[in-house]
């Protein structure tokens, strides 16, 4: 005759928490292993060290400058206590590579050929002076797509308001200004300023 008894109560729920345990322990190590293996790989050293300059823009701003190979982009953060300041980051181009057509849209001989020396004095490469297709009260700087930062640029030398920099469009009181990249009309505003008296446009 056989002795064994069949297992009951107590040796039964043993077995059950050990297959618990040993499934728990099994469903966190696979969690483990997957979690390490998707994680992104992570490089020891930088390809390039950008160059980073801080300057001080005005009062109430700051810049900087960061340089990473032959690129250069500026970042200006406007300070102060309105909430969500926004900052904008501009492509600096050479002024050697814009080029700039002036023309006088005033009855006032030699502006166009006056406001050609003074920019032209930035390095800016600069066409021959025009007359504008009409007269116009108010002086304005119009820049062809991407050259907005130039043209914004040319206007602080002469003295144009930032609101008077606009898009160059056919709308524009200049004609023949086709591969210009910007326009620079002189209106009356900037006669009264000017004290050449050259007699060409």
């Amino acid at each position: 005759m056989d002795d064994e008894q069949p297992q009951t109560g107590m040796s039964a729920s043993l077995s059950v928490v050990r297959a618990a345990v040993v499934l728990a322990v099994f469903v966190v190590a696979v969690a483990l292993l997957v979690d390490v293996g998707t994680r992104p790989s992570v490089s020891s050293a930088p390809s390039s060290v950008p160059t980073t300059t801080p300057t001080t823009a005005g009062a109430g701003a700051s810049s900087t400058t960061t340089t990473a190979g032959a690129s250069s982009t500026t970042t200006t953060a406007a300070h102060g206590h309105k909430k969500g300041a926004a900052s904008t980051t501009t492509t600096t181009i050479a002024p050697s590579s814009v080029t700039v057509a002036v023309a006088n849209a005033t009855s006032t001989n030699g502006l166009a050929a006056h406001y050609t020396t003074v920019i032209g004095a930035g390095g800016w490469k600069m066409g021959t002076p025009i007359d504008a297709a009409t007269t116009e009260a108010t002086s304005a700087v119009y820049y062809a797509s991407g050259y907005q930062e130039p043209a914004a640029s040319i206007a602080t030398t002469i003295g144009v308001k930032p609101t008077q920099v606009l898009p160059l469009t056919t709308a524009t009181p200049v004609s023949g200004v086709t591969g210009v990249d910007v326009v620079v009309v002189i209106g009356a505003d900037l006669a009264s300023t000017s004290t050449t008296t050259t007699a060409s446009s």
